[in-house]
This record gives C-alpha cells, sequence and structure tokens, in this order.
C-alpha cells in the first residue's frame, strides 16, 4: 500500500513509517522543512515536502495514496490559534483532499478526553476542543475511518502489550513505540473501520488487541 502520514517527522509518526516500510508498504511522511528529509531516509522513508498550514489543498500530496494517516500536532507551549489552524485545520485539509481524491482509508490519532471536550479547563480545552472537532469532521466525511485516542504518551520502550478499548473515559500511560505498532496493524485491519478506540498499555499482544475489536453497525 502507498501510506501517507501527515507530520512525517513526529515522534510517532517517525515509529510509524519505520514500521510500515519494514512491512513493505511504500511509506511516505509530509513534512514542512527540508532538513528533516534524511531522518525519514533512515527509517525507510520517502519524504514528501509540503506546508501543512499553508496549502489550501494536500491533494497534491495525497494523490497516489491507498490511505492516509493524519499524525500531526502543534505541540506543547503552541497556543490556540496553531491548536485550530494545525489540530483542526490539517485534519480537515486531509479528509478533504481524501474525499476529493477517493482515498477512502483515513486513520487519525486524537486523544482521550476528545469525547469530552467542553469539561476540560486550561491549555488543554482548546487542544481537545480541536481534536474533537477534526473527529466529528471525519466521521462525517463518509470515509473508511478509525480514530485512535491515546493516553498520556511516554518515550519508554514499547512492551507490545495494550489494552484497546471502544468503551470511552479511560485514562493511562502508553508508550509512543505502541501507539505506532497499534497504528501499523489497523492500517491493514478491516475491523478497525468505523472504530474509535482508547489506546493504553494493557496485557494484550498488539494484533490480537487489534483483531478483538469490533466493528460498529452500518453507517
Amino acid at each position: 500500500m502507498d501510506i501517507l502520514v501527515v507530520g512525517g517527522h513526529g515522534k510517532i509518526a517517525l515509529r510509524l513509517l519505520r514500521l510500515l516500510a519494514a512491512r513493505g508498504h511504500h511509506a511516505r511522511g509530509l513534512i514542512r522543512k527540508p532538513e528533516q528529509a534524511a531522518e525519514l531516509q533512515t527509517v525507510g522513508a520517502v519524504p514528501v515536502l509540503g506546508d501543512l498550514e499553508a496549502e489550501p489543498s494536500l491533494e497534491t500530496h495525497v494523490k497516489g495514496a491507498d490511505a492516509v494517516v493524519f499524525a500531526a500536532g502543534a505541540g506543547p507551549g503552541s497556543g490556540p490559534e496553531r491548536k485550530q489552524t494545525v489540530d483542526l485545520g490539517g485534519a480537515v485539509k486531509l479528509t478533504d483532499a481524501a474525499v476529493a481524491l477517493g482515498v477512502r482509508r483515513y486513520l487519525m490519532i486524537s486523544s482521550i478526553g476528545a469525547d469530552r471536550a467542553r469539561s476540560a479547563t486550561g491549555a488543554m480545552r482548546p487542544y481537545l476542543q480541536a481534536k474533537a472537532e477534526a473527529d466529528r469532521y471525519l466521521m462525517a466525511s463518509g470515509l473508511d475511518y478509525t480514530i485512535l485516542r491515546p493516553g498520556m504518551l511516554t518515550d519508554d520502550p514499547g512492551t507490545g502489550r495494550v489494552r484497546l478499548s471502544t468503551e470511552l473515559g479511560g485514562r493511562a500511560p502508553v508508550p509512543r513505540d505502541d501507539v505506532a505498532a497499534v497504528l501499523a496493524e489497523m492500517v491493514e485491519a478491516p475491523n478497525t473501520i468505523g472504530v474509535v478506540a482508547e489506546l493504553f498499555t494493557g496485557d494484550t499482544p498488539v494484533p490480537e488487541a487489534v483483531r478483538a475489536l469490533e466493528p460498529p453497525g452500518p453507517r
């Protein structure tokens, strides 16, 4: 498969691109800075230069893809404005491009708490509101989406064992390694289409946890 990961230089994205390339996929990562290209090439991915915020459309980059992954984020320390242009606006642009080009498969890295954004306070509120709106936009698009909401992200080594739940409201940590491993499994798993799931460290091997997810009824 040709898989485009938007936010290709991010911590989860680089891990995911490495896994996708190792599985034989044509893994492409959308990056903003030319100096980031070498790091993508090191993990076996193809760098794609583009500006998620400045470009009015992502169709040029999405063209030829079989699936897309939204892994971009404004990051800690960014203000509410960039949460709107990156976490929301970027996800919407990717959704629109996928719809326009008939690229059905879309995986979204969201966040725990996006289902209860209105109750958030402080700096988390605009972030979770942006994530929640991006999720709703994708769910209404008609695409074959999967929305993954990881818990608190850590750089601890992955364990390969996780807890995936479609019952929302949990709170626990999860290594970025394991988030990437779950996404790499999900992109090839039809049973995850239409699923919104939270992800934490757990006891179930990643492939088994992904296979155990049950798709929702007809949409």
